[in-house]
Formats: C-alpha cells, sequence, structure tokens
C-alpha cells in the first residue's frame, strides 16, 4: 500500500452502462497521464483500467471502467476506496497534493526523531492537519503549517518539521 495512495471513494452507480459515481479528495488523476487506479476489494488493491471519465462538480465524476458494462456490476463496487499509484504520481513536476503525503514519516527537525506516519490529512477546518500516528500507536494531530515545515522528501517519503515545543505531549 505504499506504492499507492488515496484519492477518494466510490459512490452509487450512474445510469445502465456501468458509469460509477467517484468522489474525489484529489484530482490527480486528471493532471497526471494515468490509465488505472487501484480499488480496494475485500482489503487488497486490484487495478481497474479508465474506459472514460468525465467531471459533475469540483469533487465528484462519474467513472467508467474497462468491463463494468452494467448497473450490476458497478453496484458490487459501491464503497470501495480508490488509490492512485505512486510512481506515476512521481513523474509530475510541482508540488506534492494532501492526499500524496498519507504514508510519510514525519521528522522533528531539530534532531530528527522520528514522530510517526501520517495516516490522514484533516481538511475540515480552515488550519490542515496531519493525522499522525506514532510508534507507540498514539495518534496525534499536527498543524500541516508551511511555517512548520522544513522539508519534505519524496524519494525518501519524509517531512522534516519543526514541532512546537509541547505539542507532542498534548
Amino acid at each position: 500500500m505504499t506504492d499507492t495512495f488515496p484519492i477518494g471513494r466510490l459512490g452509487k452507480p450512474h445510469g445502465v452502462k456501468g458509469e460509477i459515481t467517484f468522489h474525489f479528495t484529489d484530482d490527480i488523476f486528471d493532471r497526471v497521464e494515468a490509465d488505472y487506479v487501484f480499488l480496494e476489494i475485500d482489503g487488497l488493491q486490484v487495478p481497474f483500467f479508465f474506459e472514460e471519465y468525465r467531471f459533475r462538480s469540483e469533487t465528484t465524476a462519474l467513472v467508467k471502467f474497462d468491463g463494468i458494462d452494467d448497473a450490476t456490476r458497478a453496484a458490487d463496487l459501491v464503497g470501495c476506496t480508490v488509490f492512485f499509484p505512486r510512481e506515476l504520481s512521481d513523474e509530475e513536476d510541482g508540488e506534492l497534493s494532501w492526499s500524496e503525503l498519507v504514508g510519510f514519516t514525519i521528522t522533528n527537525s531539530p534532531d530528527g526523531t522520528p514522530v510517526g506516519e501520517v495516516t490522514a490529512i484533516d481538511l475540515s477546518t480552515i488550519n490542515t492537519l496531519f493525522e499522525v500516528r506514532t510508534a507507540d500507536g498514539q495518534q496525534i494531530l499536527i498543524p500541516a503549517n508551511d511555517d512548520l515545515v522544513d522539508d519534505i522528501d519524496r524519494e525518501n517519503r519524509n517531512i522534516a518539521m519543526r514541532i512546537p515545543e509541547g505539542l507532542l505531549e498534548i
């Protein structure tokens, strides 16, 4: 699962020809040339190839996958998490999207101490937060503020941050 990152979830079928609603949190599949994505089915990531897709809004698209030709087959995919291959996003020049940072390790810059792994990004408030699982299994929130981030190492999947004193003890 480190070779992919989550970009959304499939909703209900649309019509009778196998289209399905895709609610995405990252539009990388439109910014980066990709013929396929992975769907999580029974705990496994299975590749599905696009036949076509079209946008309905800023966060929703209608997707037609190869081999999914009716509403019954599309209904079997409802609720599946959609993952994007990290190797394709690495080819993109530019900044990483929030979704791509899931799975990165956060280290505290002053001493390089590992803090934990980013398990999710909380975009629900004005201040974006990294949801981080520490080595001892605790879930903590760390502000994803540009002023705190010293470096993002895409190759080593590491985010070096200056964590404010006392934040990790909360």
